[in-house]
């Protein structure tokens, strides 16, 4: 199968979202599910931007999805997943590469993502297509 037979499209909620979650589930260890993974939170997110939300497919399967997002500053890359058989065929940067122009158009004009220091592999993916690592600490907190 050649990038020529892989189609980006926008999420379908709730078509994909069994596949999806799956797919961000067995993706390693590097995306972490949480309460906004489930099914009401993903409605919520499609309400804002479901354009951000992107699919890579060939053949009917789902092979990979990125998440985005875009609060009208700054833009944020959520759960970049490739399926392991498939990763190393070019659809992680498919799929980045239609994020940033549909944030582009936006008029987001800088956007981030968070990797587990430990993902080497995703941090060589990222390093390679010309993100900037940051000395940040990162905080969360649950409000529910």
């Amino acid at each position: 199968m050649s990038a020529e037979d892989i189609q980006i499209r926008e999420f379908r909620f709730p078509q994909d979202y069994a596949a999806i979650y799956a797919l961000w589930k067995n993706a390693g260890p590097g995306i972490h599910l949480r309460q906004s993974d489930e099914p009401g939170e993903i409605a919520k997110k499609l309400e804002r931007d479901p354009d951000l939300f992107l699919v890579a497919e060939a053949d009917g399967r789902l092979l990979g999805s990125v998440l985005g997002g875009y609060d009208g500053r700054r833009g944020m890359m959520y759960h970049l997943a490739v399926a392991p058989e498939w990763r190393s065929r070019g659809i992680g940067q498919l799929l980045t590469d239609e994020l940033e122009a549909r944030l582009r158009k936006k008029g987001c004009t800088r956007y981030y993502l968070l990797v587990d220091p430990d993902n080497h592999t995703a941090i060589a993916f990222y390093e390679r297509r010309g993100w900037e690592s940051m000395p940040l600490r990162i905080f969360a907190k649950d409000l529910s």
